[in-house]
This record gives structure tokens, C-alpha cells and sequence, in this order.
């Protein structure tokens, strides 16, 4: 061992020719390049592509199952798929249930949210926008409920009854919104809205990722080279110092690991501000949690937790036949209130069970309709600063633990692919410097 090591030239004073001093001095400029690749690589693997890009194997899937099961995570496997679909949004359903768990469900209850979108703001643009409705909706009722009343009925008498029902519309839609804002905690689910959303649209996984950020993405790739040529260094010295044909391919398994776990850990840890010899060290990514939930509250409100997308759950979600039955039975009184001191008169002429049907039809078709403008996009839009507003305040607030947990806890599993890629990256560096330089340089 004392021959082997004194043997060892520690000054370099044997590298005699350029060829031997560019292999020496390339080693660190290959990591370092290497290392940004590896960064620059491994963040289109991480977004892209949005959707699965492959092609099925007969009998994977149910080999796949019996696979270790981190190799089960690798997108597609399980599927029975060969090929790759980006780690984020293959994980959208995932990110999506974490942000409800780890920060949505934390922003507020949806009877917050509800009450921000201030629901007197939503009753008048109800009224306005159903008002011209009320004639074509009495007579389509009318007509289906009592045709022959209908049609004999005299035409001041009809426009009288489209005259009152106009005048209790305002009423009617108060109880609406009203009731909604009452039991929103057991009609509206984020959970399952957010969830389905991101499912559904997983570029918006990756839009929140990347808007959020794509400052601290940047320097991430950016660091890989510096942390790269560092590690080169080392690396450079050993493979001269030993001379050993499989020194370069190992020693770059080692730095291409390396390199993506420091990004990693230099973006999101730690946590909260730590000293160390004097230096404060805080994850980059949490040094501006206030910027960062400016454009995450922007993407929730404009995209995720919308007025349109609370309508759109509310009537047609799972829970939408709930909704539609609550709202059509609390619209009764209202409608009798509509009818007014004729209610007693309308029951003797048309009959209770008539009177009843005509009511029932009034009810159903005034939710449907009253609810339609949650749907329009351009007023969803206004209301969207509301949103916006409560969700940057409540995102500002979090622990950093749990504002760094929102985002990366969807990846973190995952994160040994980027590792495991690195270190694939690093291995082949080290074989194409061994293949154009030799063993130790020389």
C-alpha cells in the first residue's frame, strides 16, 4: 500500500505534454457542463411532455404490478406503457389532492370563498341578466303545466302574471343565493373540484410549477455547472492520481447524483432561515414566499376555484342533483309569494294538484336559470380578484413548511428518477472524457 501511494505523483509534476494538461484541466469543464445538462434535462422531464408519449406492451401491466414499486412510479409503466409523460403532470391528481390538503383547505372554508365572491353582487347580475328571461319562462311553464288555462287566459291577464312573477324575481333569486351560501360547506367539495380540474388540464400543473418557480428553475439549471465544476475538481485529481480506467465513469455517477440533489435541496431547503458560521441559508424558493403566492393565488383564482367552476360543480358536479332538489324546494314559498293575495283563487280555479305541478315547473326551471350566470366567464372573471385576494393573503401566511410541502410533496417521490437520470448523465460524461483522453489524461 506504501509502494502504491508513494508512487503517486501529488504535485502533477508528470504531465508533460498540452494533450496531458487539457485532459487534467477538461475533467471539471466536462462535469460542469455535464451538470448544467443534467439540470437542463432533468426539468423536461420533470414538465414534459404534458401527456403520455409511448406505446402499449401486451402483458406489461400486469408484470407492473409485480415490479419493485419505485419502478411502478415511473410514468406509464403501470399502464402498460412504454415511453415518458412528465413527472409533474403525471402526478396532476396527486398535486391537486396536496394543494387542497396542505394549503387550499387552509386558505379558507368553501363558505369563505363563497362569501368573498359577494353573493348580493351575484343575485343582481342574476336579476339582471334573467329579468328578459321571465316572459319566455312563464309561457314555456304555462304552457306545459296547463295548456288549456293558459291558452284561455285573456292577455292582460297573462302579462299581469308575468308583471308579478318579474316583481318577486329579485326575492326569488335572494333565496337562491342565499341557500346556497347556507349549505356551500355540503354542496361545494374543493377537494374534488380541484382535483378533477388538474386531472383534467394537467398543463395547468405545470403552469403552476413554472409560474411560480421559474426564477429559482433558472438557477437551478445555472447552478448544476457551477456545482458541476466544483465537483470536477476532485474528480480530476483523483483520475490523475490513480489512473484507473473505470475512476471517471464512477467518480460521474457521483457527481451527476450530486449535482440534481444540491439543486434540489438548494431551491427548497431549508425551510426557515438557518445560521450557520455567521450565513443565514434559507431555501431560495421560500426567500420570496410573498411573490410566489401572488402568482399562485392568480393561477387558483383565474383558473382553479372560479365562479364559472363553482357553477359548473354546483349544477353538474356529483353533488348536483342535491343542489338542483334543495333549490327547487326552497323556491316554493317564493313562488307563492309571487302568486301573492291570487294564490287562493289560483288553487280554486287550476286545482291544488295543478297549482302544485305549475309550482314544481317554476321551481326547477327558475334553478337551472338563476344559476346560468355563475357560468358567464366575463363575470366570473371580475369576481375573480376576490378570490385572488383571499388566496394571496392566506398563502402568505402559511408556515413555510407547509408552503413548500404544497409544492414539491407531488414530486418528492419521484425526485430519484432526476437523481437516478443524473447519474446516468454522469456516467456517460465520464466514459465519452475516458474515450477522447484516456486514462488519467494521458
Amino acid at each position: 500500500m506504501g509502494d502504491f501511494f508513494g508512487g503517486i505523483d501529488w504535485l502533477l509534476g508528470d504531465l508533460d505534454t498540452t494533450h496531458d494538461w487539457v485532459g487534467f484541466l477538461s475533467i471539471p469543464i466536462f462535469t460542469a457542463v455535464i451538470g448544467w445538462l443534467i439540470n437542463w434535462t432533468g426539468l423536461i422531464m420533470l414538465f414534459y411532455p404534458i401527456h403520455f408519449h409511448g406505446f402499449k406492451v401486451p402483458g406489461m401491466a400486469e408484470l407492473a404490478r409485480l415490479a419493485p414499486r419505485k419502478l411502478q412510479e415511473v410514468p406509464g409503466v403501470v399502464q402498460g406503457g412504454v415511453g415518458w409523460q412528465g413527472i409533474v403532470p403525471a402526478r396532476a391528481a396527486k398535486m391537486g389532492s396536496i394543494a387542497v390538503d396542505k394549503a387550499i383547505a387552509k386558505l379558507g372554508t368553501p363558505a369563505e370563498f363563497y362569501q368573498q365572491l359577494e353573493p348580493d353582487q351575484i343575485a343582481e347580475h342574476i336579476v339582471k341578466i334573467f329579468t328578459p328571461d321571465i316572459p319566455d319562462l312563464v309561457d314555456q311553464v304555462m304552457r306545459e303545466s296547463n295548456p288549456a288555462l293558459w291558452r284561455d287566459l285573456p292577455r292582460p291577464a297573462k302579462r299581469a302574471v308575468i308583471a308579478r312573477v318579474q316583481a318577486q324575481l329579485p326575492s326569488v333569486v335572494k333565496t337562491v343565493t342565499d341557500e346556497i351560501g347556507t349549505h356551500i360547506d355540503q354542496l361545494l367539495d374543493p377537494k374534488i373540484m380541484v382535483i378533477d380540474h388538474f386531472k383534467k388540464h394537467p398543463e395547468l400543473v405545470v403552469r403552476v410549477f413554472k409560474d411560480v418557480g421559474q426564477k429559482e428553475l433558472n438557477m437551478m439549471v445555472n447552478f448544476g455547472f457551477i456545482f458541476g465544476f466544483l465537483l470536477g475538481i476532485p474528480v480530476a485529481f483523483a483520475d490523475h492520481w490513480f489512473h484507473q480506467w473505470w475512476l471517471l465513469p464512477v467518480l460521474g455517477i457521483g457527481v451527476g447524483w450530486i449535482t440534481n440533489a444540491l439543486g434540489m435541496w438548494l431551491i427548497f431547503e431549508p425551510t426557515t432561515p438557518t445560521k450557520k458560521l455567521g450565513i443565514t441559508f434559507q431555501g431560495l424558493f421560500l426567500r420570496r414566499q410573498n411573490e410566489a403566492a401572488e402568482v399562485y393565488a392568480k393561477i387558483i383564482a383565474d383558473d382553479v376555484i372560479t365562479l364559472e367552476r363553482i357553477g359548473d360543480f354546483l349544477l353538474d358536479g356529483p353533488r348536483g342533483d342535491r343542489t338542483r332538489q334543495m333549490l327547487a324546494v326552497a323556491l316554493g314559498p317564493a313562488i307563492d309569494r309571487a302568486a301573492g293575495p291570487t294564490l287562493g283563487a289560483a288553487k280554486v280555479v287550476i286545482g291544488p294538484g295543478n297549482y302544485r305541478r305549475i309550482r314544481e315547473s317554476f321551481a326547477h326551471e327558475a334553478v337551472g336559470r338563476t344559476l346560468t350566470p355563475f357560468k358567464d366567464p366575463e363575470f366570473s372573471a371580475r369576481q375573480s380578484d376576490k378570490i385572488r385576494t383571499l388566496v394571496a393573503a392566506r398563502t402568505k401566511e402559511l408556515h413555510p413548511d407547509d408552503f413548500v410541502e404544497m409544492m414539491r410533496s407531488a414530486i418528492k417521490e419521484d425526485e430519484w428518477m432526476l437523481y437516478a437520470h443524473g447519474a446516468i448523465m454522469g456516467l456517460a460524461g465520464g466514459f465519452i472524457h475516458l474515450a477522447i483522453f484516456g486514462v488519467g489524461g494521458g
